[in-house]
């Protein structure tokens, strides 16, 4: 079991951020109460004898909280929930928080790993995505966090922006690389409905990118990082051997986790989702008088099968056909079968030892792969 916690604040609003989040402190105070009152209220959805093995803190920009006010968090779930404290205890933070003393303040923490929205190295690019950083700012927070003894670190970029040129995108790969982090995540800039950077295409001052510049820049990073040793576990996540996001990965492997904060899902391992309603107001409300405002839904065995199958094909590790006939029976297996044999001869996916993954060439398509292989 792992727990994952939603911290929503943010300074200041990223204009393709569609995630829950606010900006701006009111309700902050209450929300940690509230926060703390939900790891109460919900102590006995840890079945007996289970551990709580990863925990991962995320939003909006965690690392808007004091190294107090984590201690206290942590405390608390060390309190109640059994840990293993051997897995991985990530938080992620925004490079401009990571001063010296904010590391130490982690490194006295459970903390054992860092991710770090950095998203770009150019100072243009930043300015763009209304990033609130400079590129010499996670240089010092990198250094600042080695130095307290956190290496395993994890930074997130994102390509396709508008006007990004290859020599743009490859400066940004050789810095990361330049770094030494041993983990990485790339996401193609996506347009969200909603977003400022959305009113801007729909009000036709931001042009995105074409779908061959995108295609080209994905190669180079992959490309890039294969040769650096690095390797593509996920489609959109890079790891050095033995270091990958052991968290986020248990999301694409069906482990179940609990998720507290405004928004954050949850999951049994079975078939059944939770989800906090997200409104920081009515999500503190509620839990300061003792009630947790959800929803929750059961999923059908369509609906297993298909996130079996997006989840997995999204890995390295693939889909194991053992494993899918065994939880969706012999026909469904055939069927499955059936579906994938165009890919098979087509060179983009691959069955070699029972396991259906895809090429290097069908990551490209994955999504449309994935898609036929809902059956």
């Amino acid at each position: 079991m792992n727990l994952y916690l939603h911290i929503p604040f943010c300074a200041s609003r990223c204009s393709y951020c569609d995630f829950y989040t606010q900006v701006g402190g009111r309700w902050r105070r209450d929300f940690l109460s509230a926060l703390l009152g939900e790891l109460r209220l919900r102590r006995d959805e840890l079945p007996e004898g289970e551990y709580i093995e990863h925990i991962y803190l995320g939003g909006g920009t965690p690392s808007l909280l004091t190294i107090e006010e984590l201690h206290q968090i942590f405390s608390l779930i060390s309190e109640l929930y059994p840990c293993t404290y051997e897995g991985e205890i990530t938080i992620e933070c925004n490079p401009d928080d990571v001063t010296e003393a904010y590391a130490e303040g982690l490194a006295s923490l459970p903390i054992n790993r860092v991710s770090m929205g950095v998203q770009s190295f150019d100072a243009d690019d930043l300015t763009f995505l209304n990033r609130r950083h400079s590129a010499q700012q996670v240089h010092s927070a990198i250094r600042a966090l080695r130095q307290c003894g956190i290496t395993n670190l994890s930074l997130d970029l994102i390509y396709g922006l508008p006007r990004q040129t290859e020599a743009k995108w490859r400066a940004n790969i050789k810095e990361f690389l330049a770094l030494g982090v041993p983990h990485l995540s790339a996401y193609h800039l996506i347009y969200e409905e909603g977003t400022a950077l959305t009113r801007l295409v729909e009000r036709g001052k931001v042009k995105p990118v074409d779908e061959e510049a995108s295609l080209l820049f994905f190669q180079m990073l992959i490309d890039e990082l294969r040769v650096a040793g690095y390797e593509h576990y996920e489609i959109s996540n890079f790891a050095l051997p033995g270091l990958h996001a052991r968290h986020n990965t248990g999301y694409w492997q069906g482990v179940p986790y609990l998720g507290f904060g405004p928004s954050a899902h949850s999951f049994d391992g079975r078939r059944t989702r939770s989800y906090n309603v997200p409104s920081l107001k009515t999500y503190t409300t509620e839990l300061l008088s003792g009630r947790r405002p959800y929803e929750e839904e059961h999923l059908s065995d369509e609906e297993l099968q298909h996130e079996y199958v997006m989840t997995r094909l999204r890995t390295q590790w693939g889909i194991s056909l053992e494993e899918y006939q065994e939880l969706f029976g012999g026909k469904a297996l055939e069927a499955l079968l059936h579906e994938a044999r165009p890919h098979l001869e087509a060179g983009k996916l691959t069955n070699q030892s029972g396991v259906l993954r895809l090429t290097p060439s069908g990551v490209f398509i994955s999504d449309g792969i994935i898609a036929d292989l809902f059956v």
